[in-house]
């Protein structure tokens, strides 16, 4: 059976959900790992690590070879790069509308400042002295 683009890349997200993979990602990024490294910060057991890295490998992000008894991870980045590729095409529409709403946004401080500018006034009557007040 042939995984369509779109069965890749919600395997991809489905994959970087969970932040105990995305750790494991983000280790493997740096060098490849064996399983029992990739389960020692998370305090979890190898079974658990090793469901991990099967969530993983089934995006295509890991790839597991066998070294004997051990059990080594390399990150395989291409996956990732479709996943890139999706949020780029939303990062432009977003860009677009903060854009726009920056460009609005300015356009009404720049009104704002100019109605609390103070504008030159008449100035006000003379009131009478004290002194002519108390002759009333």
């Amino acid at each position: 059976m042939v995984e369509s683009n779109s069965d890749r890349l919600d395997a991809v997200f489905r994959a970087l959900a969970d932040p105990t993979r995305r750790a494991m990602v983000r280790s493997l990024s740096r060098q490849p790992r064996s399983v029992g490294e990739l389960a020692e910060p998370f305090e979890i057991s190898l079974a658990a690590a090793s469901k991990h890295i099967k969530v993983l490998e089934g995006a295509g992000i890991v790839q597991r070879e066998v070294q004997g008894r051990t059990h080594v991870c390399r990150l395989d980045a291409r996956p990732l790069h479709a996943g890139m590729e999706w949020m780029r095409h939303y990062e432009q529409f977003w860009n677009q509308r903060l854009d726009a709403l920056e460009t609005l946004l300015r356009t009404e401080d720049r009104e704002s400042a100019a109605r609390k500018t103070p504008s030159r006034r008449k100035p006000a009557p003379d009131r009478p002295s004290r002194s002519n007040r108390s002759r009333r």
